[in-house]
């Protein structure tokens, strides 16, 4: 169309669909990020899930769920030597001393599938600071309904403050402080910010509110906040956490004068002046040095039942911390503390590179090495037209229960620009 000499394009039949869908969610202000880095993230597409296979993955969560929680309960009393193996900072090993729930590996994380051709295959487990949460929990209802379709993540929400609430019920159990709850993140960092202030909403937690973890203070033995009232240079104390920022993160943490607030931090987590969510037991898990110790375990046929070694041969990928695979087989290499794909190399049957990430973040990290897993290929409908990408499976566990999923699409190695996809039953 031509307009006073201006050539304009009509937006197409997806860019209305998409805005129809994602307007609203961003003006409501509980999400805001369907563009990322000025890259369309979220998807007006859906994708069809089978019924058997959204019902494989919950079981498949918690199935996994029980062996991480059986395994990271028992190198939460093993010594130092086994933690610094298995990549877990110095910093740290006073928290990760502490028990709290053995049958629960976190309170909140989400296990990353793929379909292949040797079934459905788990190659990762974020249990410390899992993103995707609303796009799950709430997004993907909303996509549903504009479609007509049926939300597989419908209810889950409401198991957000059934853990919350049974989980600080825990603390209090063991004779922690439970009063003054401070959800936090990066103000700055939109996704960050709008997923804890989601499960803030969520969580149904009495008196509990946001504030910024610049806002954070550290002095003697506890974590302040600014006044509740909003006094004027008043503090106050906190006596949960809920923080959307990786422990190993948060044992590099400085303040402007060099001062280690979050070594500082750790120490009265291990005090016990300070309780987090996620709790300790959930960073021990974060660690894909312990797939590959759960993997060794396995082999050596010890430590699991005859029904947890099961699981763990139809739902885990061989994974070591040496490249010790037989001549001729692809596997891939991962920062044992990294996120996101960052790091990540896919070696091809040759032992020659075929895709490497090229994001240094976690670099520096030690890795881990896992037999590779061709994720499926999925055609779906973006605002450049049609994308060819591969499909990757999220599955939240909430308090040891299989919860909402996610469909993510992007390249062999998922990213953070890979797209979100929203997901209808069958």
């Amino acid at each position: 169309m031509t307009t006073a000499g201006r050539s304009e394009t009509l937006p197409s039949e997806y860019a209305l669909r998409r805005e129809a869908i994602y307007g609203p969610l961003r003006q409501e202000g509980v999400f805001t990020w369907d563009r990322m880095y000025d890259e369309e993230y979220a998807l007006a597409g859906l994708y069809r899930l089978p019924r058997e296979q959204h019902r494989e993955l919950l079981a498949a969560a918690e199935a996994l769920g029980r062996v991480y929680a059986k395994t990271a309960a028992a190198v939460q009393q093993g010594p130092p030597d086994l933690w610094s193996e298995l990549g877990l900072p110095e910093a740290a090993f006073g928290a990760i001393a502490l028990r709290y729930d053995p049958a629960v590996p976190t309170l909140i994380g989400r296990f990353d599938f793929a379909y292949t051709p040797g079934g459905l295959k788990m190659l990762e487990f974020n249990s410390d600071t899992p993103t995707g949460i609303v796009e799950a929990f709430h997004v993907n209802g909303r996509v549903c309904a504009a479609y007509g379709a049926v939300d597989p993540n419908q209810d889950c929400s409401g198991r957000l403050q059934d853990a919350f609430r049974r989980l600080l019920g825990v603390y209090r159990e063991a004779g922690d402080r439970t009063e003054r709850v401070v959800f936090s993140a990066l103000d700055w960092h939109e996704e960050d910010a709008g997923t804890t202030r989601y499960l803030l909403a969520q969580s149904g937690v009495p008196g509990a509110r946001f504030v910024p973890l610049a806002d954070l203070r550290v002095a003697g033995e506890r974590l302040w906040a600014p006044a509740s009232d909003g006094s004027q240079g008043e503090h106050e104390p906190v006596d949960v956490l809920y923080r959307l920022h990786a422990i190993e993160k948060l044992a590099e943490d400085r303040d402007e004068d060099g001062y280690p607030t979050g070594k500082h931090v750790l120490r009265l987590i291990a005090d016990r002046y300070l309780a987090v969510i996620n709790p300790p037991s959930g960073f021990v898990s974060q660690t894909k040095a312990l797939q590959a110790l759960i993997w060794n375990l396995h082999e050596a046929g010890q430590f699991f039942t005859q029904e947890e070694h099961q699981v763990i041969a139809t739902y885990m990928l061989p994974t070591y911390l040496e490249p010790c695979f037989e001549e001729g087989t692809a596997y891939v290499a991962k920062p044992i503390l990294g996120r996101e794909g960052s790091g990540v190399t896919i070696y091809g049957e040759s032992g020659a590179i075929q895709e490497k990430n090229g994001e240094s973040e976690y670099s520096d990290q030690p890795m881990v090495y896992q037999q590779y897993a061709e994720l499926p290929e999925v055609q779906v409908e973006t605002l450049a037209g049609p994308y060819h990408g591969r499909l990757l499976w999220g599955c939240f566990l909430i308090d040891g229960r299989g919860a909402a999923v996610i469909a993510r699409v992007g390249g062999r190695i998922t990213s953070n620009l890979s797209y979100y996809l929203p997901s209808a039953l069958s």
